[in-house]
């Protein structure tokens, strides 16, 4: 296993700026997820604003090749959804927006839930009960706690509302490099695993399935839908282990100002 990159509070710096620039692209896009746009758009318009607005770069843009800025994930698409000029968001559909961000030689990770036009109350329990399992998993960070800790955090609130837990993808480390140590799993045991400590720094993003968590991965290589076609969702942070807890270096404003974030309606 590669050595945990342990931040100096320099570089949390840098990082909590590029987080802050990442939130900027979010509330861009809040004017523009809506109803008949299509992600290819979507990414389009992001792209232009992290690099014309922002004067960063969209850090996933190369990465493994992937030659888009974000990942658009629809209804039953759980991650690495590919944005498409064909695809055209329509009034029911759930979508996550995945975005990376690098400035100053720090990334910046982060997704979130749209819900557009008249979206069922099945999907809107589904889409808050995820954004509510990260906060359970965040919410246990500090030194001293265990990754095992976050896991089984998440685990307990989703299953508790009858959803399941995808297991083959994770959160991760991140700093210079987009994927670092550790991997920060989505269910566990409390008490189990690596011991955090300030200055760690990784993302906290839960993918929970309506039914099944058994995934498929589409032909294109890169599309990952649940196996028995039902609804997916997924929210994203990149967090920062402080001397007593945790810092959260993604947040927007309506989470500063709310609290808590109801299921965003798309215009």
């Amino acid at each position: 296993m590669k050595q945990i990159v342990i931040k100096t509070p320099d570089e949390i710096a840098k990082m909590r700026h590029a987080g802050s620039l990442l939130a900027k692209v979010f509330a861009m896009l809040d004017g523009v997820i809506r109803e008949g746009i299509s992600t290819m758009e979507i990414n389009d318009r992001a792209e232009a604003f992290i690099i014309d607005e922002l004067q960063s770069r969209p850090a996933s843009k190369g990465q493994y090749d992937f030659p888009y800025v974000l990942n658009t994930s629809i209804d039953d698409v759980i991650c690495h959804g590919v944005p498409s000029a064909s695809k055209i968001l329509r009034s029911g559909m759930i979508v996550n927006v995945d975005i990376t961000l690098e400035n100053g030689g720090y990334i910046a990770d982060s997704s979130k839930m749209y819900c557009i036009g008249q979206t069922t109350p099945v999907a809107k329990r589904l889409v808050n009960n995820v954004y509510e399992s990260m906060w359970a998993g965040i919410r246990t960070v500090k030194p001293g706690a265990t990754l095992g800790d976050i896991g089984h955090a998440i685990q307990q609130h989703a299953e508790k509302a009858g959803y399941s837990v995808v297991r083959e993808y994770c959160g991760h480390g991140i700093g210079r490099d987009m994927h670092e140590e550790p991997a920060v799993l989505h269910f566990g045991q409390p008490g189990s695993g690596m011991t955090l400590q300030e200055g760690m720094v990784f993302t906290i993003e839960p993918m929970i399935n309506q039914g099944d968590r058994r995934i498929k991965q589409k032909k294109d290589g890169w599309t990952v839908v649940t196996r028995d076609k039902k609804l997916s969702a997924q929210w994203e942070h990149t967090v920062a282990v402080t001397g007593d807890g945790v810092e959260i270096l993604t947040l927007r404003d309506e989470e500063r100002e709310n609290g808590y974030l109801e299921c965003y309606k798309g215009r």
